[in-house]
């Protein structure tokens, strides 16, 4: 079955600050909005950040982490799934935009089944994203 874009709804604390986050500063370019929510087209697929005013002005959504190839993977995240070149080239474009990572761009599991390209990164509102690259992904990214 061929892949399909996903449609992804997360919380945020303030719609003007997601629109500068997500449209300005990452480059997902905007589609549908209200005073409620905005549609960002990630790489193809659906973000909708959704007003949530109960997070606060400078509150954070609540996550905890977990331990992966020795770093504390940040719970819950999202991200997509791009080709080696493509998370290269906007893990490079991303240093100047993020003002921190959780993870730095690095390859998690070099030489091993399942190697990959990664990296983590906290929005205003406190929402985790990774991307991630496989060499094979055909090969890797549901292996056992």
């Amino acid at each position: 079955m061929p892949l399909t874009p996903f449609h992804l709804a997360i919380p945020v604390r303030d719609l003007i600050e997601a629109r500068d986050f997500y449209g300005h500063r990452l480059g997902f370019v905007e589609g549908r909005s209200s005073d409620e929510w905005i549609d960002f087209n990630m790489f193809g697929h659906q973000l909708v950040t959704h007003l949530n005013s109960s997070i606060g002005k400078e509150g954070k959504v609540k996550s905890t982490s977990n331990i992966v190839d020795g770093k504390g993977v940040p719970i819950p995240h999202f991200g997509v799934v791009l080709s080696f070149d493509d998370w290269h080239d906007f893990s490079g474009r991303l240093k100047g935009v993020v003002d921190s990572f959780i993870i730095d761009p690095y390859i998690r599991f070099k030489g091993e089944s399942g190697e990959q390209g990664t990296l983590f990164f906290e929005d205003p509102s406190g929402n985790f994203l990774e991307f991630k690259a496989f060499r094979d992904i055909d090969a890797e990214l549901f292996k056992r």
